[in-house]
């Protein structure tokens, strides 16, 4: 067994891939005037590159590479969510029909951001100079909200 088999946030990034899977193919067959091949593509390669970035992260050695990787999941994780969203504007899913998957982005969400905070601490704070040209380091307030919508790791 590889050690990116052995996280959580990659099985469960499976059971999305396998849920998005199904959707797409339902999605797929709904008869509709506007352009989804699109939205389908989009959808299928952000829910792979999640998946990938987390085990290509978790075989990088360095702290700060292995958080680059789990933050560019992260943000594909973001991105599916983003495409469930657009599914049900162009009326081709509805709130119902996603939100499972919705919820299964938002923990795999929370425990990547969990990582890249474990490996590279300060990719969470930003850094301001003050009045002497000093640089001070500030939280970046959008990071706690994250963190208090997310429920931590262990999210149910």
């Amino acid at each position: 067994m590889f050690d990116h088999e052995k996280l959580d946030v990659y099985q469960l990034e499976l059971k999305f891939l396998t849920w998005a899977t199904e959707f797409l193919v339902e999605v797929a067959d709904v008869p509709s005037p506007v352009n989804k091949r699109e939205l389908i593509d989009q959808l299928d390669r952000a829910s792979l590159s999640a998946l990938l970035n987390t085990a290509e992260g978790n075989g990088r050695r360095q702290g700060k590479q292995r958080a680059k990787f789990f933050d560019d999941a992260r943000g594909s994780a973001f991105e599916c969510a983003a495409c469930l969203d657009a599914s049900v504007a162009k009326k081709l899913s509805n709130v119902e029909r996603i939100k499972a998957g919705k919820d299964l982005l938002e923990r795999i969400v929370a425990m990547l951001s969990k990582l890249v905070e474990r490996f590279d601490p300060q990719s969470y704070r930003v850094r301001e100079e003050n009045a002497m040209g000093n640089a001070e380091d500030i939280e970046d307030e959008d990071d706690d909200e994250d963190e208090d919508d997310s429920g931590g790791a262990g999210h149910p």
